[in-house]
């Protein structure tokens, strides 16, 4: 879950480590086949990613439970929501070495904690909207709405996201779905050709953000590891950041949906947005047949990157002594600490310290009290992961010193904010009184009028007649008249136009002088309006109470008066502070333990599985005292709970059906020795907060010992499929065919079927590190696998089987380090640092910062939107497939005009990299520069180019610069696509590849036109492929490029080549028809 406010707080201090994802989208062709984005062209956003790591829990909940769209009808449509999501943020990033598919499994126990206050928080919060939605479901029937809709018989039986948790047969189901998933990728789609992919599904112990780092962690203590792979990270938990930035990579990005506040939600008794529950009217729409099915989760929003090599060069400037110190300033041990220091604002495992709020400033002050203590500390905070506990006494006790000021100083805005909210309560009351009021006298005139009339400054005026009345209140003259009809004609906004017709009709909308008409009643009763309070008026009540004479009802401890920490202890801790000193030191012993645990947890792995908090509260920070004579230390024969375990652990009774049968009776039964675990109704304390789910639920803590000692009287009773859910499992490594290491694994594992019948127990061997761009770990032979050119039926009626697999599985673990063994915090010797972001300017957003920016008008707009509908046809992304010479990719439509040969596209958001001679750039991460240079990749590890048939568009290297062709034997010519064609750099082409066509229009300079510079290459140009295209990560001589005939020049149109033979890659659509 991470820290709530960080990212918000982070993003907003720190603008530019923020890049909007620039997205190419897919097509449906009439016949219902869905073209996918070529994801074997450039990426769209102007830099390459070697691995892209999946937190499969941030893509399996919006999929299943979304909270902006209505919920999927069943397990089918999950799955394949959950397809199409992965689809889309592969085609976003294009991964060219790995996929890591991280599903959650079973977490240490000091996770355990929070995940069994969230989901019993969910189950009571769940049970009580119910009852609420029941409550106004009868008052509204009470009040005539005869046609309410109960949307429960319509939906059937509701999803319990409770269910995606490890040890369920619904996360067994998707871990299965999504082998179907791998195979149908590896085998059909182009993209993925290259690159392994890993499935660590929830059998496998861990978070799923942790069995990442776990993996990212041990890959770089491994020899054959590259220091310049370029990570990126899906996922929306704030502690990614923290996590990705103890990692010490030089290129870490993390990609995550934006958020946008404020968000519209539908109403849970209607469907309809717009209104809350308490207000909702019981007028559902109905669906038809003809209704267009909404947009899967993620559709209709933005994904954002998070560049942390710039949030490292803030870091600098923030961390960077003020004065000479003691000791040398150490970057990469400053981060660390900044890293240790964001644990006392808040993290999944303790509770913030009660004096220290993100919205407060909590971090920048953190940050101060540090360096203006340096010299005190003499040295650093942690190291590799261990805290020196002096020096962290030094901090600690420097805001202890401040801890009064602060607490008084948040209850100043307190009674501030209580205030501002109580005059914006009594505002919003009658707001809602008058409208009340209205729509009562407009209901009791509805039958003397016409369903619709203008009075007062709006009504019609003679002829000729002058001097009409004054608009004193225009706005709230056109509301009274639509309130008016809308109580006269009894209609609803949601009404279709054929029953406001009808309205109209029946509710005596005749011309004037016709004879009064009878008819029905009014389609839709007017709910009658509900009495005023006892005291409510017209607002004018010069008796109102004084404010800053209340408080707040739900603070009990009024932190920041007088005898605050006596009072904070007696309500939390039930404890007298002065007197059980004893206790005040146990709790504070407790809390050091887990920061101990904590940045352990986050550098070298879990410390231990049993380690947790035991207490709801923290202490304060003036509590710290003499807590560098603790003397703690984590046992390292701890093992995880199976599955199962955990379920019995963290799920409330209402949860209990995703339970075997015995075990679940052990929640109800009152004569279960653990029925205490599972109260049907507990307390949560707002600790002074505003929001029920800020609260902290007041849980009993789970017995170990009794729960496991329990569960073993009932083991015998699990089935066979219960005993595999409750089993560890191993993570999965995929290959496809034309993947270097695939005929290695299958050779080793796969020789002949009865190797895998016989098979009792698993033998690990090293994986070939030279065959799969020098990653290390131990595979195993995988029972369950698919076997090459055998056929994979399909798991769902609406997917199509698999007719001939191309990819083959084995078990993976990660590579073998002894427990003794400390991984290093510190930046790896050869790697690479990315170009400086930061110069001084501010913040600018974007990956580029010299594109021409220009404003144009609505008209402009409208025009050039339908010049590319009409004009544009599939490229693939760059113009390769099918295109005109004179088209371009989606990609293309935000770069710089045509041709313009000083034109760049870079990663560096603020300066221009330092150039080489000629058409060679700067070694790094500048995705844009001139020509090809040594760049990205290490010149040890020989590269050789892939063949895609597909692509016919040049292709271009991050690593290495320059323009490069995607096929050693296609044609020169670039039909408009290439890395940039139209972006002001193309290679040695204005208009991409060796070809002149590459101009067309160009939306953001509103120029025009074919390139105007040279198109061959220069003399002694030596071509490098793409890092990506390579076949082995071992090196070898490349053969020079082979140029067939004459070169075309510059300013010369070539006509573009036929399409090529092989077919393009496409699949069945996913959706669902009605």
């Amino acid at each position: 879950m991470g820290v709530p406010a960080f990212f918000r707080w982070l993003s907003r201090k720190y603008p530019s480590i923020v890049v909007h994802g620039q997205e190419e989208q897919s097509r449906t062709l009439e016949d219902g086949t869905k073209v996918p984005v070529d994801t074997t062209a450039p990426n769209p956003n102007m830099v390459e990613f070697d691995n892209l790591y999946l937190d499969m829990n941030g893509i399996i909940h919006p999929c299943c439970h979304p909270e902006d769209r209505p919920a999927p009808r069943n397990e089918e449509e999950m799955m394949i929501l959950i397809f199409e999501y992965i689809d889309r943020i592969f085609a976003l990033v294009r991964p060219r070495r790995l996929l890591y598919m991280a599903i959650d499994g079973v977490a240490p126990r000091a996770k355990m904690n929070q995940q069994r206050s969230r989901r019993f928080r969910g189950s009571k919060e769940a049970a009580e909207k119910e009852e609420e939605i029941r409550i106004i479901r009868q008052r509204l029937k009470d009040e005539g709405l005869s046609t309410l809709v109960d949307k429960s018989k319509l939906e059937g039986t509701k999803f319990d996201n409770n269910c995606i948790t490890p040890g369920t047969e619904f996360m067994a189901n998707l871990a299965n779905n999504l082998r179907y998933y791998i195979h149908d990728r590896l085998t059909n789609d182009p993209g993925w050709a290259k690159i392994s992919v890993i499935l660590s599904d929830s059998n496998v112990p861990g978070e799923g953000e942790h069995k990442i780092m776990d993996f990212i962690r041990k890959q770089r203590a491994s020899p054959h590891h590259d220091p310049n792979t370029h990570h990126c990270l899906c996922g929306a938990d704030a502690d990614l950041i923290m996590l990705g930035l103890a990692t010490h990579e030089a290129n870490f990005t993390i990609i995550r949906e934006e958020f946008k506040p404020n968000a519209p939600r539908p109403c849970p008794l209607c469907g309809q947005i717009g209104h809350e529950l308490k207000y909702c009217n019981g007028l559902p729409t109905t669906s038809g047949q003809d209704d267009e099915e909404p947009p899967p989760p993620g559709a209709t929003t933005e994904f954002i990157f998070l560049r942390l090599s710039v949030l490292r060069e803030y870091l600098a400037k923030d961390l960077a002594p003020d004065r000479q110190l003691s000791f040398k300033f150490d970057l990469e041990r400053a981060i660390d600490d900044w890293v240790f220091m964001c644990f006392f604002v808040g993290n999944d495992f303790l509770p913030h310290l009660p004096s220290l709020e993100i919205r407060e400033g909590a971090i920048d002050r953190l940050i101060d009290i540090y360096k203006n203590n340096a010299d005190r500390c003499g040295g650093y905070l942690t190291e590799n992961g261990f805290v020196d506990y002096n020096r962290i006494q030094i901090i600690l006790t420097e805001l202890g010193k401040m801890e009064d000021g602060i607490l008084r100083q948040r209850m100043q805005k307190a009674k501030i904010e209580r205030r501002r909210d109580k005059e914006r309560e009594r505002n919003e009351k009658r707001r809602r009184e008058d409208e009340d009021e209205q729509q009562g006298r407009n209901k009791r005139r509805r039958t003397d009028g016409p369903a619709f009339e203008l009075d007062g400054p709006f009504q019609a005026q003679p002829v000729g007649q002058f001097g009409g009345p004054v608009l004193e209140n225009a706005r709230q003259a056109v509301h009274d008249a639509r309130v008016g009809a809308f109580a006269r004609g009894g209609q609803n906004p949601n009404m279709s136009a054929a029953q406001k017709l009808r309205a109209m009709l029946v509710s005596g909308g005749a011309p004037e002088g016709a004879a009064p008409t009878t008819g029905p009643a009014p389609l839709f009763p007017v709910p009658s309006p509900r009495p005023a309070p006892p005291g409510a008026g017209n607002g004018n009540n010069n008796n109102r109470p004084n404010d800053d004479d209340e408080k707040d009802p739900n603070d009990i401890v009024r932190l920041g008066e007088d005898g605050w920490k006596q009072r904070y202890y007696l309500n939390k801790f039930a404890v007298v502070v002065d007197e059980d000193v004893d206790f005040q030191r146990q709790l504070v012993r407790a809390y050091v333990e887990g920061l101990s645990w904590v940045l352990a947890y986050y550098y070298q792995g879990c410390p231990s599985w049993n380690w947790y908090y035991p207490y709801h509260y923290s202490p304060f920070a003036s509590d710290f005292v003499g807590i560098a004579s603790f003397d703690l230390t984590f046992p390292t024969d701890t093992k995880p709970f199976n599955p199962l375990e955990q379920l019995m652990a963290v799920f409330p009774a209402a949860s209990g059906s995703f339970l075997p049968k015995e075990w679940r009776k052990l929640m109800s039964d009152p004569d279960s020795p653990i029925l205490d675990f599972y109260p049907s109704d507990f307390c949560v304390d707002l600790n002074g907060k505003k929001f029920a789910w800020q609260g902290v639920a007041l849980l009993p803590f789970v017995d170990e010992d009794r729960l496991l000692s329990t569960l073993r009287t009932v083991y015998p009773t699990l089935t066979g499929d219960e005993i595999a859910r409750n089993t560890k499992g191993e993570s999965l490594l995929f290959a496809g065919r034309t993947h270097t290491v695939t005929a290695s694994l299958n050779e080793t594992f796969y020789s002949t079927e009865m190797d895998v019948e016989k098979t009792s127990s698993l033998t690990w061997l090293e994986l070939p590190a030279d065959l799969i761009y020098g990653m290390a770990g131990l595979t195993a032979l995988d029972v369950n696998c698919f076997w090459l050119n055998r056929p994979i039926p399909s798991p769902f009626t609406s997917l199509p089987s698999l007719e001939c697999n191309a990819a083959v599985s084995v078990c993976y673990q990660d590579p073998y380090f002894p427990v003794e063994h400390r991984y290093q915090a510190n930046r790896l010797p050869r790697a690479k640092s990315p170009p400086r972001v930061l110069d001084g300017r501010g913040a600018v957003v974007g990956f580029d910062p010299n594109r021409q920016r220009t404003n144009l008008n609505p008209g402009a707009h409208r025009m050039l939107n339908g010049a590319i509908r009409g004009s544009s046809s599939y490229n693939g992304g760059g113009g390769g497939y099918g295109g005109d010479h004179n088209q371009r990719g989606f990609y293309d439509q935000r770069n710089t005009h045509a041709g313009n040969h000083d034109g760049r596209r870079s990663y560096n958001e603020e300066r221009e990299p330092p150039r080489r001679d000629g058409y060679h750039r700067d070694d790094g991460y500048n995705a844009g520069g001139r020509g090809s240079g040594g760049g990205y990749q290490p010149s040890q590890y020989g590269q050789q180019p892939y063949n895609y048939p597909q692509q016919q568009s040049g292709r271009y290297d991050d690593r290495r610069g320059g323009q490069n062709q995607s096929s050693r034997d296609q044609p020169r010519y670039s039909s408009g696509g290439g890395y940039s064609s139209g972006s002001g750099y193309s290679g040695y082409s204005g208009g991409g590849g060796y070809g002149s066509g590459g101009g067309g229009y160009h939306q953001e300079t509103s120029r025009s036109g074919p390139s105007r510079y040279e198109t061959h290459p220069p003399a002694g140009y030596q071509q490098q492929p793409p890092h990506y295209q390579n076949n082995s990560y071992l090196s070898r001589t490349l053969p020079p490029p082979q140029y067939g005939g004459q070169q075309p020049r510059g300013g010369q149109q070539q006509p573009p080549p036929p399409p090529p033979e092989t077919s393009r890659y496409y699949t069945s659509n996913y959706r669902r028809s009605n």
